[in-house]
């Protein structure tokens, strides 16, 4: 599956934008959007955003996920914000480099407790999105984030299988989307 990514991520990364006229992205300040491999997770994430000038834009995420680790089910909501800088002066239309924060409250839920998860954390991400001369908007980005949790039991014990929510994770998307 790794293999698989990673050649996905080469061929999509080489391949060259299609060309534009002169009325095309220049003319976007805005892109929604949504994250569609977290779907595989059972995860649904959207994004909006906004070009600040010719090389930056600010970009906030927010999700729902409802995603069970071993007996444990979590469900709650997450929110990324993100600031990404386009290498050319092109913001939304280009390969670009985003460090970012995401902050997550999620119930958890098993047979010894329930209780609330809260994660920090935060990375950096490295991608490239298309905008076309519809407005259409494809980005495929990766990447990696440290964050740390901090738990608030309800009900029983601290759940012991949600340390796979700290330390250092990756970070990958493909997000289809509409610029206007």
């Amino acid at each position: 599956m790794k293999k698989t990514v990673i050649i996905l991520l080469v061929i999509l990364f080489t391949v060259p934008a299609f060309p534009q006229d002169e009325s095309g992205p220049e003319t976007y300040n805005n892109v929604i959007k949504a994250n569609a491999l977290t779907l595989i997770i059972a995860t649904g994430s959207i994004f909006y955003e906004r070009r600040l000038t010719d090389i930056t834009a600010a970009q906030l995420g927010l999700g729902f996920m409802s995603y069970k680790i071993e007996d444990t089910k979590l469900s709650g909501l997450f929110l990324t914000p993100e600031f990404k800088f386009y290498i050319r002066k092109n913001a939304l239309d280009g390969f670009f480099m985003a460090p970012y924060l995401r902050y997550m409250n999620l119930g958890y839920d098993n047979d010894n407790g329930e209780g609330t998860l809260r994660n920090f954390g935060g990375g950096i991400s490295f991608g490239r999105q298309w905008i076309f001369k519809r407005g259409l908007a494809l980005e495929l980005f990766f990447g990696g984030h440290y964050a740390d949790s901090s738990f608030e039991i309800t009900r029983g014990d601290e759940p012991t299988d949600l340390s796979k929510m700290e330390g250092f994770r990756t970070r990958v998307g493909f997000s289809v989307g509409f610029a206007f």
